[in-house]
């Protein structure tokens, strides 16, 4: 299939792949901050996931409609690290689990500005299941932030 994007979807388009950037740079660089391991792990995980977003709008900016494979979909259980005590450790993960849990919220906002701005439904669907998939990571973040007792 071919396809021609017009200038609102270009334009869309680089604004969403920066933000995946941001995103995957920012979950790779928190990762190395966090100090519960547990959270270091998702962080990595889903800096991958954001890195494998990018690939895909670029895949769409040169004229290709890619697959998606819902990679983001994972369900972790978590166990609590911390309690309800309120350490510094405690206090340093919490914030970059607020600041992520807010730019997923950002980035899921910019997907559905921009599902119903594309032209074509195939690609519509990738974006709605990135989409989805960035919504799945909010919920991993809160569930996280849940079970330590950051999140009321």
């Amino acid at each position: 299939m071919s396809f021609t994007l017009t200038q609102k979807e270009t334009t869309l388009l680089k604004d969403l792949k920066e933000q995946e950037q941001l995103c995957a740079d920012k979950y790779k660089k928190y990762a190395a901050c966090a100090h519960d391991p547990q959270l270091s792990r998702l962080l990595n995980e889903l800096s991958g996931i954001e890195q494998s977003h990018h690939k895909m709008l670029t895949d769409i900016e040169s004229g290709q409609v890619p697959s998606h494979n819902s990679s983001g979909m994972q369900n972790t259980q978590f166990t609590a690290t911390y309690q309800m005590a309120e350490t510094p450790e405690k206090k340093d993960d919490a914030y970059l689990c607020s600041d992520l849990l807010t730019t997923e919220k950002h980035v899921s906002a910019l997907y559905n500005t921009c599902v119903f701005e594309f032209t074509q439904p195939e690609l519509r669907k990738v974006l709605n299941a990135i989409q989805t998939d960035e919504q799945v990571h909010g919920e991993r973040l809160y569930s996280y932030m849940k079970t330590n007792s950051m999140y009321s």
